[in-house]
């Protein structure tokens, strides 16, 4: 008899975490098949599926109706959640670059009150990260599968400056202050 109860607790936990993350819609592509009584129309989705707080993965679904489309692209974003390391909980800590197939990104940090200044999929992306100041720019093909994929390669290469103290025996400190020191450096005035 405790079955039941059981089950209805698994379901609890699970419907707790899956109320953690936020999913956004990015793009519905809608096929036709031609067959012989006409068209058949499947729908393609894409979502980005994100808990804002340094956690994102995205997700394709095919299906013939849109919402089971959808469903299936948020189950498999779920299942491909990676964590990226953030700076101050709101940006990133160092300009990197990602590409897929012809999309190419470049993404780079900024400095407080700058917002999220991307387009399209790449802005579902940092919007479903949390992070709130980052300046980016989507180069090469406007496919949104295409650039929603190489912002997550960009994303993979952000690390966080204690795991590269870390690897290099250095003090965390150390390297901070060598950033601050190269962001100083460029920018003052250069005396003739």
């Amino acid at each position: 008899m405790a079955r039941p109860y059981r089950d209805r607790d698994r379901n609890r936990d699970r419907d707790e975490r899956d109320s953690e993350f936020k999913d956004k819609l990015v793009h519905i592509n809608r096929v036709a098949k031609v067959v012989k009584g006409g068209k058949r129309f499947g729908f393609a989705a894409l979502v980005v599926v994100g808990d804002q707080k340094g956690r994102v993965g995205f997700g394709h679904g095919k299906a013939r109706e849109v919402p089971e489309a959808i469903r299936k692209a948020t189950e498999e974003a779920r299942r491909t959640l990676m964590r990226v390391p953030l700076r101050e909980g709101r940006t990133l800590h160092h300009d990197s670059e990602g590409h897929h197939g012809a999309g190419r990104v470049v993404l780079r940090s900024a400095p407080p009150g700058t917002g999220i200044i991307a387009g399209g999929a790449m802005r579902a992306v940092f919007e479903m990260l949390g992070v709130h100041d980052v300046v980016a720019k989507s180069l090469g093909s406007t496919n949104p599968y295409n650039v929603v994929r190489a912002t997550i390669e960009a994303l993979k290469e952000q690390e966080n400056p204690r795991t590269i103290a870390a690897r290099r025996g250095l003090k965390v400190s150390d390297i901070v202050a060598r950033r601050r020191d190269a962001s100083t450096a460029a920018e003052a005035p250069v005396e003739s």
